[in-house]
């Protein structure tokens, strides 16, 4: 069973991930979007001041099943674990934020010019 959730919350990190950088592009998912940035933006804002900065709390789920089966020294980002194990390397941490919050943030500001562009174009 652990393994079965430890899979499927690598699938819904994936997702999150996918639709956190490209659910913009599409003008049906554009409000579904925004509302998905807003609320990453608040886990990792408003939660990291109890928890650390860039706190996710589906990372802090698949960490515990991580360490019941066995896994140890993971690191804050499920981002980078899955980095480093795609290019089996040791990707340095900071690189790894830094290119998350850049890519994000990029994200976040194009769905927030693309849903006030849309909603001008409706009224």
């Amino acid at each position: 069973m652990l393994t079965f959730l430890d899979v499927l919350f690598t699938g819904i990190h994936l997702l999150i991930i996918c639709f956190n950088l490209f659910g913009w592009i599409w003008s049906a998912t554009r409000k579904l979007h925004l509302i998905c940035v807003g609320l990453t933006t608040f886990r990792w804002v408003v939660l990291g001041i109890w928890f650390g900065w860039g706190y996710c709390s589906i990372t802090d789920y698949q960490w515990q099943i991580k360490e019941k089966l066995g896994e140890q020294n993971l690191p804050n980002s499920f981002i980078k674990y899955y980095a480093d194990k795609l290019l089996h390397q040791d990707i340095n941490a900071l690189f790894m934020d830094t290119v998350t919050a850049v890519l994000f943030a990029l994200a976040a500001l194009i769905s927030v010019y693309v849903n006030l562009r849309l909603r001008k174009l409706q009224t």
